[in-house]
């Protein structure tokens, strides 16, 4: 007679070695693909090269920074914070097409972390991002951005970025998730442009009139941006008293953690339905 003996059950140290595991080859895997199409790279690489030309030259001419400085270190940790922010297009786009492609079911039925492509699509995704911070970072610092605090103040700054982006990355997962086609994300990304616009991004919110002042100094994307220029010592926050503007790194740390708070579970709760 033959006796079926269970597998022993993991301990929790086990089952998190195996999810991290099977979330790193899942992001290996999107990361593979990645290099794969020149195209993306070229478009990454070029991209914020471009806004870097479009806004530090073309109309920072025009722009005054309050308490003076030169406006192209005034804009560049905007633009960090913009490219990080546009970034979650590239999430909701993938987690979407995955979907539709019969990818996402596929992964279901492979004995792996439920986790797994949640964790692994969020690895890519970061790394994606580090890789456009650094071409951002290079493209400042030849258009004569400099940071003026020390190195500490600085890896702090990118540090910020990257919670960001990090936070994003799960909400773009969830809402790559939800989405019923990929045709449905234009829809779903049409208010992220304008959310970087109505912030501090190029310009002060006291240059603003006082009502959208108020909406783009309370945009969680302003404190990040606020948080930068003073941890890289860029112009900008001169003469602004306000609760939010003194407390702006503070804000930036609790924003992106509010949206991890919430997203995070949202999205993985949302993959093992489908796997239910």
């Amino acid at each position: 007679m033959t006796v079926s003996i269970p597998p022993r059950p993991r301990s929790a140290a086990e089952r998190l070695r195996w999810e991290l595991s099977d979330g790193f080859t899942i992001g290996r895997r999107y990361l593979t693909h990645w290099v794969a199409e020149p195209g993306r790279i070229v478009a990454s690489l070029v991209f914020p090269g471009m806004m870097v030309l479009l806004f530090g030259y073309v109309f920072g001419s025009a722009m005054v920074v309050p308490g003076g400085g030169d406006y192209r270190e005034f804009l560049m940790p905007g633009l960090f914070v913009m490219t990080m922010a546009m970034g979650i297009a590239t999430t909701v786009t993938a987690v979407t097409a995955d979907a539709a492609r019969g990818i996402t079911d596929r992964f279901r039925s492979l004995p792996m972390a439920r986790s797994a492509v949640v964790t692994g699509r969020c690895l890519a995704d970061m790394v994606n991002s580090v890789l456009d911070l650094v071409v951002l970072i290079a493209c400042g610092l030849l258009v004569g951005w400099r940071w003026h605090g020390n190195l500490a103040d600085a890896a702090a700054a990118v540090g910020l970025l990257l919670l960001l982006r990090f936070a994003l990355v799960w909400v773009g997962i969830y809402l790559g998730l939800i989405l019923p086609s990929p045709e449905s994300v234009a829809v779903v990304l049409a208010p992220v442009y304008p959310l970087t616009m109505i912030s501090n991004t190029f310009v002060s919110p006291q240059q603003l009139p006082e009502w959208l002042g108020a909406i783009a100094a309370w945009n969680p994307l302003s404190s990040t941006v606020s948080a930068a220029r003073q941890l890289f010592g860029n112009p900008g926050s001169a003469g602004d008293t306000s609760w939010i503007a003194e407390h702006a790194t503070l804000m930036a740390v609790v924003w992106p953690l509010a949206l991890v708070v919430v997203f995070v579970p949202l999205a993985i709760r949302r993959y093992r339905g489908l796997s239910g």
